[in-house]
């Protein structure tokens, strides 16, 4: 057990009497004082459907965690629902939520002393922050997931919460009735867990079990049955056993169990939040991660399974057949992930995988054979150009064409290129630019999911590009690239643009350019000053001032000069 462990501070002499007399109020007696003290950290909210069900998986946690010797203690962190806020300041909220739910699992399990921590959580950012602490902390630890949504179904066709957004652009672009946009409103979420398709949420459950940091197959379960709760509650069985044999988070989360959340994320193609949330774990787990890792891996892994928001299918069908074991045992197979790395479980990704067969089930279509992939290259690139020169991240899959030069139609805020969009005023051929909305410009880099999912309905979806410096949900797909580094607000390239400049998309060659000969952009960098900061107080005051550049994960720690 760790030297600073709370069970070992606990029973060392008289002076930790007052200890004692604390932990007796909540139900300790004297052989309690022995048991490793376990950490429960349960992000439960009846705010959004993807954290309604962890009270009861924390239960089930609790209960199994008591049964292997160790005692368990609940302590809450916050959620906001990204689904909620989309398309509103509130959304400004979200990535910052990250930080803090970091932070308060941190600072709960140090307070505390805690000898290990189990973290229950369901959505975008609880995932990625539960993971971050993880990894700070450095104390046993597992993940424990709350599972997917079940998809909405209507008139035969499965629907997600992406199907409501994209059916406003439809109904703004007259191609269905407010009757039929609010048939989809009704039917989109059906109960508890996270969005359906493999969005955010779902994509980062694959990378952390991919990772090894949480059980096999725990990732694409629903969120309403009863094997989640199963599984919950082996995961309290299997830290225990972690506690014991003090097998630790950076024993697990290495270089090469970053290189298989990659692969994966490739395969299934996951959502372009994977590369922002994959490097600020890298970095609070100190493994060296850049952007170019994720363009390398992109090149040799093929994308394997039809899933939304580009693909035919949702994460149940995904789950049934075969979920993240059989896609990393084809990407085993062909030398694509690490085997030698270590699980949660104490075994290798290679003895967890040995009886998973090396082809997918012929009797579903969810994920294709390795001689038949969706295609032949990962889906996330890293775009590189004088508009991106510390990088950008595209989606460059599901889409008909790749690349495009058009006049850039420039929008300082979120805002207004959504109104652009739903009255029509953007042509094909456009670039539509959206700046300013940056980790530091935003604050909070949000996701543009309505103005994405806007193009989409009103079938622009192939005809015009975007680009930003803020993010896009996991459900957004098209020519977009986002994460633009420099941001607008740093005096990126990205703030210099003006209406009707050419604007170069090319996905092949990975290439985000401003069309203007050097004299004019220096021109036009001597003319530039900052904008005032669009928050002087509160929380997204102090993030602003904290942030890092999304090219090295938005985190709010890192060792860089401020200027």
């Amino acid at each position: 057990m760790a030297e600073n462990s709370r069970s070992k501070l606990i029973t060392e002499g008289v002076q930790r009497s007052p200890n004692r007399a604390m932990l007796r109020a909540v139900g300790f007696t004297d052989s309690d004082f022995t048991r490793p003290i376990i950490g429960v950290a349960n992000a439960y909210s009846n705010l959004t459907p993807c954290n309604l069900g962890l009270n009861d998986l924390v239960e089930r946690s609790q209960a199994a965690v008591r049964a292997a010797g160790g005692m368990p203690q609940v302590f809450g962190t916050i959620t906001v629902s990204d689904g909620i806020a989309m398309g509103t300041e509130g959304m400004k909220y979200s990535l910052v939520s990250r930080e803090v739910i970091a932070d308060s699992i941190e600072t709960v399990c140090n307070a505390e002393s805690m000898d290990g921590v189990l973290a229950v959580g369901g959505c975008d950012k609880n995932m990625p922050g539960a993971m971050m602490a993880i990894a700070r902390l450095n104390i046993p630890a597992i993940f424990v997931y709350g599972g997917t949504i079940k998809p909405g179904h209507l008139n035969g066709r499965d629907l997600t919460i992406v199907s409501a957004f994209e059916a406003v652009g439809q109904y703004s672009a007259k191609k269905i009735t407010q009757e039929e946009l609010l048939a989809v409103e009704r039917n989109a979420c059906p109960g508890a867990g996270a969005c359906g398709g493999m969005y955010t949420a779902n994509t980062m459950s694959s990378a952390i079990e991919a990772m090894g940091m949480s059980l096999p197959y725990s990732s694409t379960m629903a969120a309403v049955d009863e094997e989640k709760a199963e599984s919950a509650a082996q995961s309290g069985g299997v830290l225990l056993d972690a506690v014991r044999h003090q097998l630790l988070p950076r024993q697990i989360m290495t270089r090469a169990a970053f290189e298989n959340a990659i692969a994966v994320v490739m395969a299934v193609g996951g959502s372009t939040n994977a590369v922002l949330h994959l490097m600020a774990i890298a970095h609070c787990a100190q493994v060296p991660l850049t952007l170019d890792d994720f363009e390398v891996i992109r090149e040799r892994t093929p994308v394997l399974c039809d899933l939304k928001p580009s693909g035919a299918h949702v994460t149940t069908e995904f789950h049934r057949a075969g979920g993240v074991p059989q896609v990393m045992k084809m990407l085993l197979a062909h030398g694509l992930v690490h085997g030698d790395a270590l699980t949660i479980t104490g075994k290798t990704i290679a003895e967890t995988l040995a009886k998973v067969p090396e082809h997918p089930r012929p009797d579903q279509k969810v994920i294709r054979q390795w001689d038949q992939p969706l295609y032949p290259q990962g889906h996330l690139a890293i775009m590189r150009g004088n508009l991106a020169t510390e990088g950008a991240v595209a989606k460059i899959t599901g889409i008909k064409h790749v690349e495009i030069t058009g006049p850039a139609r420039v929008f300082d805020r979120e805002e207004d290129c959504l109104a652009a969009i739903l009255e029509g005023r953007i042509k094909r051929g456009d670039v539509l630019v959206i700046r300013y909305e940056g980790p530091r410009g935003g604050p909070g880099m949000r996701e543009m999911l309505s103005p994405t999912s806007a193009i989409i309905g009103a079938g622009l979806g192939d005809a015009v590009g975007l680009i930003t410096d803020g993010r896009f949900s996991g459900g957004t797909y098209g020519l977009v690239v986002g994460h633009v580094a420099p941001e607008a607000q740093v005096g990126g390239l990205i703030a210099l643009i003006h209406e009707g400049d050419s604007v170069t998309i090319d996905a092949p060659k990975r290439i985000l350019q401003l069309n203007l000969p050097e004299p004019e952009i220096a021109r036009r960098r001597a003319a530039w000053q900052p904008p005032a900061p669009r928050y002087t107080r509160g929380v997204l005051a102090k993030y602003a001032r904290l942030v890092s550049s999304a090219s090295i994960g938005a985190v709010t720690d890192a060792d860089v000069t401020r200027t």
